[in-house]
């Protein structure tokens, strides 16, 4: 059976179009809930920076938090400057662009710099042959962009203790290298301008971290690595009237809707990029989402997967939606009897529109889309365990160069690593999910992201891949504030060299170990099946781990 689309689209910047398609249930939800949403002039009381919209208890919180709906605007004067400073490091031949930060302050910068094709060096994690990479290459030619809202992060406070340390070594001015983005007032404003840094920028404090791809944490490293800042800010204004607009055709109502509407709720949204042209636009999406709704025992949980042929795309399940980037100007094929959203549209322009449906989101599942209040537990728990440095807890089985740890329960008549895996597996509820954490290095571990596809085809459910710590700023929000239907496959491994963090009484490599055994402890406590792995050889390991899972 063909179905057609529902269409809601907008003329944007330069004749481009902003459009979102909806099919099956999504268009159900559109049609069901979307009256109401103009008829309370939803749209236009966001633009208007409406805080009584999610509710008396969330009032204060967004008192403080709508500011980026008018960022298009407010950031502009931010171009001229961030333009003036990139000329001054080329002429002093420094071309090379590293960003410290993590969550919203790295995810938005990333997709923006992939997605123009210039070089940009996320630096987002605590895995010490990933920071010892990004500290040690081709330093004479570095800038460091530290981003933080208040610079408490402990991610990105050790990351910038170890670039200092290694100008300082290479005999380089660190004051000269470092640029700060950070909120007004904040502590390491006071601290950078009092240090001396190269630049200090800062951000409007009333916009959170998911929702600052437009502020100066997305701007600054983004136009400082040479991608035109300009055009995105020129891009995102085009939508902004569309996107306030009480009307049926409002982009970004629709998607609100198809996202957060349906009944029952299809709260897995299966991300799959079908040539948009915007690279890893899915990535960002799911910290905005993901961490925006997921809360009060609800929420949207994005699964990004790797393409048309991923097991959740073929057979996404009556609890899913499949969220379709596609090229602008190409219109989708008719939905077949499923239920889909299609997205297009240049960068600046969806941007906005996902900030847009995600308040809009919120209010149809009854949170408020802006505090994140499960973050907080595993940072106090990986802090607890940097300050008492308790013993290893003793592997419960071992198989060759893998330890197996598990809550209470899951291993039991287990011998080995496969018939463990095979344990978890079966955790996993008809509207469940697994989660794989792996905190180990993303980049020179990459290939690990392959056992996503064969987990998924096994467990015949949706399986989400996060990289440690980065994804406790966006998913990990979800899987402990969301609904309690989440099983989870923790991978640590063993750091060979490990690296000081400059001044700290601790490593990168305790640090990483204390966040991913906080991040255990704390779904632990909430009754959540956890099945943690350690690599004692990383190599080994990672063969024997790729084998077990069928990558």
């Amino acid at each position: 059976m063909t179905s057609a689309w529902l269409v809601a689209s907008a003329d944007v910047d330069q004749g481009s179009t902003l459009e979102v398609r909806c099919v099956g249930a999504a268009a159900r939800a559109v049609t069901d809930r979307g009256p109401a949403l103009v008829a309370d002039g939803v749209a236009g009381k966001i633009s208007r920076r409406d805080p009584g919209l999610w509710g008396e208890a969330a009032r204060a919180e967004s008192e403080i938090r709508l500011a980026w709906v008018d960022l298009a605007v407010n950031s502009r004067p931010l171009v001229e400057r961030i333009q003036r400073l990139r000329a001054e490091l080329a002429s002093e031949s420094i071309d090379r662009v590293v960003l410290c930060g993590m969550g919203g302050s790295s995810l938005a910068p990333e997709v923006i710099t992939r997605t123009a094709d210039v070089p940009l060096v996320v630096l987002d994690g605590t895995d010490p042959a990933q920071v010892r990479a990004a500290v040690q290459e081709q330093l004479a030619r570095t800038v460091v962009v530290v981003s933080s809202k208040s610079g408490s992060t402990v991610e990105t406070d050790s990351q910038r203790r170890a670039f200092e340390a290694a100008f300082s070594e290479a005999g380089i001015d660190p004051l000269r290298r470092i640029v700060v983005v950070t909120d007004p007032g904040s502590p390491l404003e006071k601290a950078s301008l009092e240090a001396g840094y190269r630049a200090v920028f800062t951000a409007d404090p009333q916009v959170g971290g998911r929702f600052s791809a437009l502020s100066a944490f997305g701007l600054v490293p983004s136009g400082l690595a040479g991608a035109d800042v300009g055009r995105l800010l020129d891009e995102a204004r085009a939508a902004m009237g569309p996107l306030s607009a009480d009307t049926a055709d409002n982009p970004g109502l629709v998607l609100g809707a198809a996202l957060g509407g349906t009944a029952p709720l299809r709260d897995k949204l299966i991300f799959v990029d079908e040539g948009s042209g915007i690279v890893g636009f899915a990535d960002w999406a799911e910290q905005l989402i993901a961490e925006s709704t997921g809360k009060n025992s609800t929420g949207l949980l994005p699964v990004v997967v790797s393409g048309p042929a991923a097991p959740e795309v073929r057979s996404p399940g009556d609890d899913a939606l499949l969220v379709r980037l596609v090229p602008s100007g190409v219109e989708p094929a008719a939905g077949e009897g499923g239920s889909a959203v299609a997205v297009s549209g240049p960068l600046g322009a969806q941007l906005l529109l996902w900030e847009y449906a995600t308040a809009v989101s919120g209010r149809l599942l009854g949170i408020s889309p802006f505090d994140q209040p499960d973050v907080e537990s595993a940072k106090k728990a990986a802090r607890s365990l940097l300050d008492a440095r308790p013993e290893p807890v003793p592997a419960h089985l071992v198989d060759g160069p893998v330890e197996i740890r598990a809550t209470e329960g899951l291993l039991d008549g287990v011998t080995d690593l496969p018939g463990a895996v095979a344990a978890l597996g079966k955790q996993v509820g008809p509207t469940g999910y697994l989660a794989v954490m792996a905190y180990l290095d993303r980049l020179g571990d990459a290939d690990l992201a392959e056992v996503r596809d064969p987990l998924a085809a096994r467990v015949q459910r949706p399986v989400t891949f996060g990289w440690g710590p980065r994804f406790l700023h966006s998913t990990g929000q979800y899987h402990k504030g969301g609904p309690a239907v989440g099983v989870y496959l923790q991978i640590t491994g063993g750091t060979g060299e490990d690296l000081a963090v400059p001044e700290r009484p601790f490593t990168f490599g305790q640090l990483i170990a204390a966040q991913a055994a906080g991040d255990a402890q704390v779904l632990a406590d909430l009754g959540r099946p956890v099945l943690r792995l350690h690599l004692t050889d990383r190599a080994a390991g990672l063969a024997l781990l790729r084998e077990v899972l069928g990558a």
